[in-house]
């Protein structure tokens, strides 16, 4: 299959995303929308990811946002696998009538996501993963939740038979990707005290490097499940 990913800042790229698709046998392209890159057609594809991006961006879209969500809006009619992270979900789950808003806790760092009962996800009942956001959204209708995690109750959300996913928290994160995160002055920020419990320092982040490979395997699951919906 041949995979377009929409990215949308240059701290937002594709991470571990990539070298598993080529590991699959599997090629890609990657538009820099931010770069000036023109957005793809529907046709030129087999299946879309749409990457995570400043949370900035929800709130006042670029221009170049316009043909973006016009693709999305046609991903979403169509036949085909359609996957966002952090703000490809938001504009996914806002495009299927989600309401989105600040969450009571932002979150950044490593926080244990909870497998909701309902789940149509393959994954543990339990585990831990990356998160960098501010922003929350509701389950769209007709949608699944994934789980949650202490702060924010709902981390993802697959929809018509898992065709279209939905991923607040970070499963493609790698210790490279993480650190031009944590260099960039993009950052979730609570709004008092008492909203900054789920907030880790920079150190506490990077503690235990082998969080991230035990991303991996889950991350495994999540994209084959997902392209067997091609």
């Amino acid at each position: 299959m041949h995979i377009h990913l929409l990215q949308h800042g240059p701290d937002h790229g594709p991470a571990r995303l990539t070298d598993w698709l080529v590991s699959m046998g599997h090629s890609y392209t990657v538009f820099h929308l931010y770069a000036g890159e023109l957005t793809p057609r529907l046709g030129e594809c087999d299946a879309l990811i749409v990457l995570d991006g400043p949370e900035a961006f929800y709130s006042e879209p670029p221009a170049w946002h316009k043909p973006e969500r016009k693709l999305l809006n046609r991903y979403l009619d169509s036949q085909k696998p359609l996957l966002g992270i952090g703000l490809g979900a938001l504009w996914i789950a806002e495009a299927l009538d989600a309401v989105i808003a600040p969450g009571t806790y932002p979150e950044a760092g490593w926080h244990q996501v909870t497998l909701a009962s309902e789940s149509s996800f393959d994954l543990p009942e339990q585990f831990e993963a990356f998160m960098w956001h501010r922003l929350v959204f509701s389950l769209p209708d007709n949608a699944l939740p994934l789980g949650g995690s202490a702060a924010a109750p709902l981390q993802g959300f697959s929809w018509d038979a898992g065709r279209v996913v939905g991923l607040l928290c970070h499963l493609e994160t790698t210790q490279a990707s993480v650190m031009a995160l944590l260099q960039s002055s993009e950052r979730p920020a609570a709004t008092h005290a008492a909203a900054s419990h789920f907030l880790q320092t920079n150190d506490l982040i990077l503690e235990d490097t082998s969080r991230f490979q035990r991303l991996a395997p889950l991350l495994d699951r999540v994209m084959t499940q997902w392209l067997k919906t091609a």
